[in-house]
């Protein structure tokens, strides 16, 4: 089954804005909402893509990049600097 790809991108973009709500509201360094908003904004992009694809036989210039089981994102012990522009 596919799946219009605006669809995908309507998932996408909600799962972006829910993301950003977690990390606003967030309760701690292990905040485990942020963790699931995380892994759903991943889930998402990949849909988006495969629809993509499927539809229109392109990708996006962007990938997510797969960490092993050891690397959470929020596990604290990694010191990730800001972006600056």
């Amino acid at each position: 089954m596919s799946t219009d790809p605006r669809v995908a991108l309507s998932v996408l973009t909600s799962c972006l804005e829910e993301h950003l709500s977690a990390v606003a509201a967030k309760r701690g360094a292990q905040d485990a909402s942020i963790s699931s908003a995380f892994l759903a904004v991943a889930d998402a992009f990949e849909e988006y893509e495969d629809a993509l694809y499927e539809a229109y036989e392109e990708f996006l210039p962007l990938s997510v990049v797969e960490e092993s089981d050891d690397d959470d994102p929020y596990d604290g012990d990694d010191q990730v600097e800001p972006r600056t522009r």
